[in-house]
């Protein structure tokens, strides 16, 4: 769990944050800063999943804002074409998408 991250640093390691879409600001500086010597990190999230309580800043979102410049930092965003479950999950996605489209418009 995060709450034991204080205070280390992750040397040799190959690390993965999943859910990073309900980390906070802190949390994912928290997170990003412990990495050491000789490890990589991989952080994943679904930024249309936040469950963060009012509203509050998603860590993915904002590191995603002021790390995309940093050289040997790559983020990867997928679309509802790389969803591999079952076929009627894009279905799914398309629908919610269009729903959001029309709410927002």
């Amino acid at each position: 769990p995060l709450a034991f991250m204080r205070g280390r640093t992750l040397n040799d390691a190959f690390i993965i944050l999943d859910e990073a879409q309900n980390t906070t600001p802190e949390q994912m500086k928290m997170f990003l800063t412990r990495l050491g010597y000789n490890s990589k990190a991989v952080v994943t999230g679904d930024i249309t999943q936040i469950d963060l309580p009012d509203k509050q800043l998603s860590g993915l979102l904002e590191a995603k804002r002021i790390l995309t410049d940093i050289d040997d930092i790559t983020f990867v965003t997928f679309s509802k074409r790389d969803v591999v479950r079952h076929r009627l999950v894009m279905q799914i996605i398309q629908a919610y998408e269009e729903k959001d489209r029309k709410t927002v418009n």
